[in-house]
């Protein structure tokens, strides 16, 4: 998830965010029609690892990797589906680090995958297309940037951005056409026709992975994280804005 870097960081920070583990089977997700940005935020942060509940979910600043650039970053939430971040940072030093994941999460128990009948989510952003970034499901599996957990990305819209490993096949998942890059653990399937809305069935790109013998078949699910991955933003302070999130999942009675 960390493009030029090891894979891996941002996340163990993400699920560091003091988000517990809730373990209830969730909710409906809500719609997918857009809704105005957060006019009247309740919730604002510049704290590196600010974060906020919302109900079972956690929206989070997630600035994991801004130490020893010069970065600044601010959330504003009005709810955990209507959020965004104000954030200014620069590639100067050419390393392509990842400095920071605004994100918005739920934390699972780890509940076994084979036990779903659906885990499926919503999403809208809209980003400035300037600098380098990508918009990201970032999901953990077999616990959370531990010693024998997965890392599952979505890239939904990628700006310049480069996963980590190497390309190691490609995929067709909900009409959409995916190439999937793999580094150990980390597997990241990327969009070829980049999508700012919409409606994934997740279940899919685990029982993808267990057909291909990437990941176990008793493999469990432990956290879910949407929101962007930020490398450059020119040094201009750029928004990114999120709606419309959810999680829905079913389980075998």
């Amino acid at each position: 998830m960390l493009g030029a870097i090891s894979c891996g960081g941002a996340a163990a920070h993400a699920a560091s965010s003091g988000a517990p583990s809730s373990g209830a089977p969730s909710a409906h997700a809500g719609s997918t029609r857009p809704v105005s940005t957060c006019p009247h935020p309740s919730y604002v942060t510049s704290q590196p690892f600010g974060g906020h509940y919302f109900g079972r979910y956690y929206v989070y600043n997630n600035m994991w990797n801004a130490a020893g650039y010069t970065v600044r970053q601010t959330l504003f939430a009005c709810s955990y589906r209507n959020w965004y971040v104000v954030a200014t940072m620069n590639n100067q030093s050419g390393d392509g680090a990842v400095k920071t994941y605004p994100n918005v999460q739920e934390n699972f128990s780890s509940i076994p995958i084979s036990s779903f009948t659906e885990v499926r989510s919503s999403f809208a952003e809209s980003d400035p297309h300037v600098g380098i970034y990508e918009d990201a499901y970032d999901m953990w599996l077999n616990g959370i940037a531990s010693s024998g957990s997965t890392e599952v990305m979505i890239w939904n819209e990628n700006h310049d951005q480069v996963p980590g490993g190497s390309p190691a096949g490609s995929v067709t998942l909900g009409g959409r056409f995916y190439t999937v890059w793999s580094s150990g653990t980390y597997f990241a399937f990327v969009a070829s026709k980049f999508f700012t809305s919409g409606t994934l069935n997740l279940l899919s790109f685990y029982d993808y992975l267990i057909s291909k013998h990437w990941i176990r078949a008793d493999s469990v699910l432990d956290q879910i994280d949407y929101g962007v991955e930020l490398v450059s933003t020119n040094n201009h302070p750029e928004r990114f804005s999120f709606t419309n999130f959810g999680i829905t999942t079913e389980r075998a009675s």
